[in-house]
């Protein structure tokens, strides 16, 4: 059985492995240190840890001068308010400038559960997307979560990384992480999965129960929204009959948004899409959400059969 992994404890513990290596690297949070788990870099390297209480925006326009100076420098707070409360020091103060500040946001998508609404990050990859200069990074489990750290340590400029909340199964057959290039997890020729994030393990019990219905599935991790993978979703989009693409956010602006953009203009292809559809979340149980808003392996089925039919 797969071990269960949060990926932001895999995150916490590779800032204290990073800080061990070099004194540039320097942690703000939101008074969510225990959530986010930089708490782990604070309890190490106080002396690099800045808390900066419920003021996101004057966290990222810090980050920005820090980074200024020569720092590497690793932000955290919920993706809810490090999308949206602070869009704007995220534009002009960070991304303007390609200042070298790394968003790692916690708890997106539906499975922030009973927080609701107000808590769950559905819009964030859209509208950060649109900013240019900014990478955007949404790992499937904890270890490339780590590598996906090491690898936005290791390259100039800013970044956004997507963490969920809950554990998530780690995943067999991952290709190293790069930057830019997803990989293929299993292969196939009736239609291809492309997903991100916690969507991946649906995709890959999609992929299971597909087969026992003759169909041939392949599967893609495109685990780098922006900038993302075109030639291997052109290749697929060549050599499938269509693409089910699967996010844990909205259908609108998301990876389902980048795909079209591309084989619209280079391979046009029937793309179907697992997503929120144009609606807020609610309070409830992980499961129960995933089954209400259609993001499970069955609804990923459904819809890779239809693509054949």
């Amino acid at each position: 059985m797969a071990e269960m992994l949060y990926a932001r404890d895999c995150y916490g513990k590779t800032l204290v492995e990073l800080g061990k290596r070099g004194e540039d690297i320097v942690v703000c949070d939101a008074d969510l240190s225990g959530s986010t788990r930089t708490s782990l870099f604070a309890r190490e390297f106080p002396a690099r840890f800045f808390n900066f209480g419920v003021a996101e925006q004057n966290m990222m326009a810090t980050a920005a001068g820090l980074a200024s100076c020569g720092k590497v420098v690793f932000v955290s707070t919920f993706a809810m308010f490090a999308s949206g409360r602070a869009w704007d020091q995220v534009r002009n103060t960070i991304c303007y400038s390609g200042l070298n500040v790394k968003i790692v946001a916690t708890h997106s998508g539906i499975t922030v559960g009973p927080d609701g609404a107000s808590h769950q990050a559905l819009e964030d990859i859209a509208i950060l997307r649109a900013i240019p200069n900014i990478n955007i990074v949404v790992p499937c489990d904890g270890p490339e979560t780590r590598e996906a750290i090491f690898a936005a340590y290791q390259t100039p400029g800013p970044f956004y990384i997507r963490l969920g909340r809950s554990k998530v199964p780690t995943i067999e057959g991952k290709a190293p992480f790069k930057l830019g290039k997803g990989y293929i997890l299993r292969e196939g020729s009736d239609v291809t999965i492309v997903a991100c994030g916690l969507m991946v393990q649906e995709a890959l019990l999609a992929c299971d129960q597909l087969k026992k219905e003759k169909v041939s599935a392949r599967v893609i991790n495109i685990h780098t929204v922006k900038p993302i993978d075109e030639e291997l979703l052109l290749d697929a989009a060549r050599n499938t009959r269509g693409l089910v693409v699967c996010e844990e956010h909205s259908v609108i602006g998301g990876l389902a948004s980048s795909v079209a953009e591309i084989l619209s203009e280079k391979h046009p292809t029937k793309i179907l899409k697992v997503g929120v559809k144009n609606r807020f979340g609610q309070s409830g149980e992980e499961k129960d959400l995933l089954r209400e808003y259609q993001l499970t392996s069955h609804d990923i089925v459904a819809l890779a059969k239809s693509l054949i039919l």
